[in-house]
């Protein structure tokens, strides 16, 4: 089996409401969608969500690596050898993890659907049967926060996101607000995406939300400050999670040196795709420390590679992945229980893309081919 041509697609996907995070405002989430076809007829599809502020790369400059760099190189490859084709991408560019988290996750989802398994079978069989997913509240203000968590906790939710990070002050009184409103049964975990800079603006907002109970804090300080989130650790009991700042092996190996972090959110976009992403979890494994699945806000693709990693591994005890929940349309057909996720036994990824809404959403596109 060997790859014969590369389709690469460059899509806008629509919000139902505007994503609104520390460092950005996306009013629709641009996505670049690979699909792999062999010459035995098998195709497979892959996504990447690029984020200029975690990883460097943006939508533009995806596609244009996608088109010029990896994909030549990748035709004639049989897409089952994993780590060759790893190999192949790393030899070939430095870094650039969600572009090569495109083809791999479409290599799995190809090779799953040729072997008739699903992609958690390629990676040691189902441990999980189902996940509580959580709701990710956008930033805006106390009120506002507080009446969609009221409403999603109606809807069945029992643990809520709540993205922060713009000013530390405000930011204590938009948890507050939220705690209030839902009471002290809902989970409330807090994602920072950095804005609180450092340990000292950080240990003053959890001065000041010891009442709240929360499950965890992400990422509060800036990305590559390995040692300031050993400092917060050390000195509050509140659980934390290093996000931004874990991308590869080599962050892995600094932060279980040093016991930075609770937990760590693994991305895919961020370490490049299912098989960097096992890895990663391995190590978090023999460390003892817990892992979550993240997200980029991908489309069913995306967010259904995600899954299957969550879904393989023991030491996965939650997941973020709710991207298609926030979309007004879709390519694919993840389908979610809300609260929960549940995978089904449908080869590869187990999503069908829809060619004509693909071909809808499509702003640019390329076909690299032998």
């Amino acid at each position: 089996m060997k790859i014969t041509s590369i389709d690469v697609y460059g899509i806008q996907l629509p919000l139902f409401e505007p994503f609104v995070i520390s460092y950005a405002s996306y009013d629709s989430m641009p996505s670049i969608i690979v699909k792999i076809t062999t010459d035995k007829g098998h195709v497979g599809y892959g996504e990447g969500v690029a984020d200029e502020h975690v990883t460097g790369e943006s939508w533009e400059s995806t596609f244009a690596v996608l088109q010029h760099t990896l994909a030549p190189k990748l035709i004639g490859e049989n897409p089952a050898n994993f780590e060759k084709i790893h190999e192949v991408m790393d030899k070939e560019i430095y870094g650039v993890p969600t572009a090569k988290a495109a083809i791999d996750i479409a290599c799995y989802d190809l090779v799953g659907k040729a072997l008739g398994v699903p992609v958690y079978q390629l990676l040691g069989g189902r441990y999980h049967e189902e996940f509580p997913i959580t709701h990710v509240l956008s930033i805006a203000s106390p009120e506002e926060m507080a009446n969609e968590a009221e409403n999603r906790v109606f809807e069945g939710y029992r643990s809520l996101k709540m993205k922060v990070g713009t000013d530390m002050r405000k930011d204590v009184e938009r948890i507050q607000a939220v705690r209030e409103r839902v009471g002290d049964e809902i989970a409330i975990r807090v994602d920072v995406n950095q804005g609180w800079k450092n340990s000292s603006t950080t240990l003053q907002a959890l001065g000041r939300l010891e009442q709240c109970g929360l499950d965890w804090l992400e990422q509060p300080v800036l990305a590559d400050d390995i040692d300031a989130m050993v400092e917060i650790k050390s000195k509050t009991s509140v659980p934390t999670m290093i996000d931004e700042g874990l991308r590869g092996p080599r962050e892995m190996r600094e932060i279980i040196a040093k016991r930075a972090a609770d937990k760590v959110n693994i991305k895919l976009m961020k370490c490049g795709g299912i098989y960097p992403a096992m890895k990663l979890a391995h190590m978090a494994e023999m460390a003892g420390i817990e892992c979550q699945i993240g997200s980029m806000v991908e489309s069913s693709v995306g967010s259904a590679a995600g899954f299957h990693v969550a879904f393989s591994k023991r030491i996965m005890t939650s997941v973020e992945l709710t991207g298609p929940l926030k979309f007004s349309e879709d390519i694919g057909d993840l389908k979610y229980d809300v609260p929960f996720i549940r995978l089904t036994e449908q080869p590869g990824l187990g999503v069908t893309v829809d060619e004509r809404v693909l071909e809808k959403l499509t702003v640019m596109r390329e076909r690299i081919a032998k």
